[in-house]
């Protein structure tokens, strides 16, 4: 008897935006690859989005240890995105006392 070894496609796909995303879930890799590094196994990111096929993030976690320069230069890549995305949210509206005038918007209501 032989053993039939399927290619199965990575279960990654890339959103109109730009975010990897696990297919069929919102969770992305920055997600996954955040979880495993902080020392969550495949089991645990799996119990914590249950969206995840555990085959699907060891597939994942799989993926990111056979090209870690890669997700690693992509990670960085959406950081500084965010960050150019914060500034220019923060220059259109100043955060700074949000939390003061939302409350105080509050009170007046009640």
């Amino acid at each position: 008897m032989t053993l039939s070894i399927p290619t199965e496609p990575i279960p990654l796909e890339c959103d109109v935006d730009g975010a990897v995303r696990v297919r069929g879930s919102r969770v992305t890799l920055d997600t996954i690859v955040a979880a495993f590094s902080e020392g969550a196994t495949a089991e645990e990111i799996a119990q914590q989005y249950p969206s995840l096929d555990l085959g699907d993030v060891y597939a994942v976690i799989a993926f990111y240890l056979r090209h870690r320069a890669e997700v690693v230069s992509y990670l960085e890549e959406r950081r500084v995105l965010g960050e150019a995305a914060r500034r220019q949210n923060e220059s259109r509206c100043d955060p700074t006392g949000v939390r003061d005038r939302l409350m105080a918007r509050r009170r007046t209501r009640e």
